[in-house]
């Protein structure tokens, strides 16, 4: 079995990729015959590759799970081709090495993470070269496209060489430990499942925000701006787990037909609702982290209208969910650091315990996907103590912490779930064709009415939960967002 790994030396590559691929070795679940073909266009040897390796693994990981002879076997698994993607003839050597390691086109498996403008040579350049077998895998890095018809431009280079059946599009999300506990949580269990539905559940709020700016990503960050880059993946996949029908079974093709009912039933924001239905913004000066930050247009070095934040109110037009709203927010230089599912139940019809128990809260069901994985319950019940007019109530939570109810087992990084995964030929946690295609078509709905409306980002200060109108998009409704 052999990985074909490009975009060997890039950041991605050295923050996740090796450490989840040194993480399922020192755990024995890689083949042991597994070798990692690396390539990039840096002119390296193998020496001097494992040696980037090596750095690689010791900055991002703990010191107590670098065991010296753990590290040695890894990094014997590795062998760097350097490549330059845009030249045919380079493919030769890549042949050359990967052939001996996968000799039928069974036994390999290709993780692709390089710009999307490589995409097409890269998979001619496999294709002249034999390295696009009838059995071998490809697994795709976004951005896929920047809208509906670059996406399925890229698609259609894919498909020509690699069939549905044998392309893994990844959402690092779906890697998480929490996520895939959604499902374990609603599926897993009796407790829920009956009033997941418009009868029990109010609202659900999505929040995925991040204190810093665009930390050197300028360049590719102004192209897409916070609705492409996190609404139109991470967020909208969260909806389809979220609000998806019970799968027949967990496989790839039940958990995924799920899913793409979701996302053709999302309500089009459209220009008639499109200013009623979302929020954009753009952070200025202001404080983050305890210190001094400058504005975007200063980030970035120029002046710009693409948004660092975007509220959205989100309709799922079937028989489960009609009415219930779904409020999706995500941003740059916001206070916290947080990607958290918020399901809040209905109030209870009626309260028996009159003014003196105090104000009865509505159930919620909180999943917090980082930086701690959890998921807490917030119930009513009795303060403790004796009272002549009555029993007072408290909102109290029951936490599952989940480091802490599994501290006897690692929390890996989602890469290392998505690469076994790869390597396995499992695609249930990869992204099909339709999924992308729907999610695009809802997306640039969105960017149409947003210029047919004329809406502009708002300004709002780096350390705030974003514009004012963000918060009005919840009020009007009776809700708010939970911080």
């Amino acid at each position: 079995m052999t990985l074909l790994v490009f975009g060997a030396t890039g950041d991605l590559c050295q923050r996740m990729v090796l450490p989840s691929l040194f993480g399922l070795a020192a755990d024995g679940l890689l083949p042991a015959d597994l070798r990692i073909v690396a390539t990039a266009r840096s002119r390296l040897d193998t020496a001097a590759y494992r040696d980037l390796a090596g750095r690689a693994l010791a900055e991002h990981l703990d010191a107590d799970r670098l065991v010296p002879t753990a590290v040695a076997a890894f990094l014997d698994r590795l062998t760097y081709v350097p490549l330059d993607a845009t030249d045919p003839a380079a493919f030769g050597a890549l042949a050359a090495a990967v052939r001996p390691l996968a000799p039928s086109g069974d036994d390999l498996a290709i993780f692709l993470s390089t710009a999307p403008s490589l995409f097409g040579p890269t998979i001619a350049g496999l294709v002249a070269a034999g390295l696009a077998g009838p059995g071998t895998r490809l697994a795709l890095e976004k951005p896929l496209g920047a809208d509906l018809a670059s996406s399925r431009a890229i698609n259609d280079q894919v498909a020509a060489a690699f069939p549905e059946a044998r392309t893994f599009r990844i959402d690092h999300y779906l890697g998480k430990e929490t996520v895939q506990n959604l499902l374990a949580l609603r599926f897993g269990n009796a407790l829920f499942e009956p009033l997941w539905h418009t009868g029990g559940i109010d609202h659900v709020q999505i929040t995925v925000s991040e204190t810093i700016g665009v930390e050197g990503r300028g360049e590719y960050y102004d192209g897409m701006g916070a609705l492409r880059d996190m609404v139109q993946n991470h967020m909208l996949q969260l909806v389809a787990l979220v609000a998806m029908e019970p799968p027949a079974r967990f496989d790839a093709t039940s958990v995924r037909d799920e899913k793409v009912k979701v996302l053709r039933s999302l309500r089009p924001i459209d220009a008639a609702t499109v200013e009623a239905c979302s929020v954009v913004g753009q952070y200025g000066d202001g404080a983050a982290s305890g210190a001094v930050v400058a504005s975007y247009a200063t980030d970035l070095g120029h002046a710009s209208r693409t948004e660092t934040f975007v509220a959205l109110k989100v309709h799922v037009d079937n028989w489960r969910w009609k009415g219930v709203p779904f409020y999706l927010r995500t941003g740059k230089r916001l206070p916290a650091r947080q990607s958290e599912i918020t399901i809040a139940f209905k109030a209870v019809p009626h309260s028996i315990f009159g003014t003196t128990g105090g104000a009865l809260r509505p159930n919620r069901l909180v999943i917090r996907l980082q930086p701690h994985e959890n998921i807490r319950l917030s119930i009513m019940a009795k303060e403790p103590g004796l009272d002549r007019d009555g029993l007072r109530l408290r909102e109290v939570p029951l936490d599952i912490g989940v480091p802490n109810a599994f501290a006897d087992v690692r929390r890996r990084i989602a890469y290392e779930r998505l690469l076994l995964d790869l390597i396995a030929g499992d695609p249930t946690l990869f992204v099909r064709r339709d999924e992308v295609e729907a999610q695009w078509t809802f997306i640039d709905a969105i960017r149409a009415g947003w210029q047919a409306a004329g809406m502009t980002p708002r300004p709002y200060a780096a350390g705030t939960w974003g514009p004012s109108a963000a918060i009005a998009l919840t009020e009007r409704d009776g809700v708010s967002w939970y911080d």
